[in-house]
C-alpha cells in the first residue's frame, strides 16, 4: 500500500478523497489519459457496488473487505419520550480493513 501523500497526486490535507482525485491520482501513477483514468475508476467503483447490490461481501487483497450483514428486526425507544418503535430487518454494510492496512495506518 503505498504513501497517501502528494506522490500518488492526492491531497494529504483534503477530508475527502473524491472520485476526480482517484482519477488523478491514476493519471499520475500510468501516464493514462485523464478520460481513460476517470473511466477505469468508475469501473472499478460500478463493480464493488454491482457485487454489493448482489449481495456479495467484495474483498480487495492488502486494503480490506466491504461485508453486508444482516440485521434481524427488533424493538428500539425514542430516547426522548421511551416510547417502543419497531425497527424492520435490514442489511448494512460495513468495512474491515486488512492486516496490513491497519498496520499501515497506525504507524502514521
Amino acid at each position: 500500500m503505498a504513501d497517501t501523500g502528494n506522490a500518488a497526486g492526492i491531497s494529504a490535507d483534503s477530508a475527502t478523497l473524491t472520485r476526480a482525485e482517484l482519477a488523478d491520482a491514476v493519471h499520475a501513477a500510468i501516464g493514462l489519459s485523464r478520460a481513460e483514468c476517470a473511466g477505469l475508476v468508475e469501473s472499478v467503483l460500478d463493480q464493488v457496488g454491482d457485487r454489493l447490490i448482489a449481495g456479495e461481501n467484495v474483498k480487495i487483497s492488502s486494503f480490506g473487505s466491504f461485508v453486508l450483514r444482516r440485521k434481524g428486526a427488533r424493538v428500539g425507544r425514542n430516547p426522548k419520550t421511551g416510547v417502543e418503535v419497531p425497527i424492520a430487518p435490514r442489511t448494512v454494510l460495513t468495512f474491515r480493513p486488512s492486516q496490513l492496512l491497519r498496520e499501515q495506518i497506525n504507524r502514521k
